[in-house]
């Protein structure tokens, strides 16, 4: 698995929602439950599944009217890497306060 180098706030509400989800979930269906534009959410999944965070399938329903839908989910190694990156980002960071001067 690749390691992503910058984790934007768009990232890690993708992989929030792929966390969210028990099974495979289609792009649009990550675009309403990240409320971000589809032309942000389509390249993020892309690139993490060239980073083997995330596998990708067609959905393979017959009975469904439309188009086909491109299901994924996060691998076992992505499910790992997105839970460490969702708890690192919503983690309590210090706050930092100046020293006084001469101290």
């Amino acid at each position: 698995m690749e390691p992503l180098s910058r984790l934007t706030p768009a990232t890690l509400d993708v992989l929030a929602a792929l966390l969210g989800e028990p099974d495979r979930i289609w792009g649009l269906r990550i675009v309403g439950l990240t409320s971000r534009p589809a032309g942000s959410v389509y390249p993020i999944l892309e690139r993490l599944e060239r980073a083997g965070w995330v596998d990708s399938e067609w959905e393979h329903d017959a009975e469904r009217s439309g188009p086909r839908r491109r299901l994924y989910r996060l691998t076992a190694d992505g499910v790992e890497a997105a839970r460490a990156a969702v708890s690192r980002a919503s983690a309590p960071r210090p706050v930092l306060r100046p020293k006084a001067v001469g101290a």
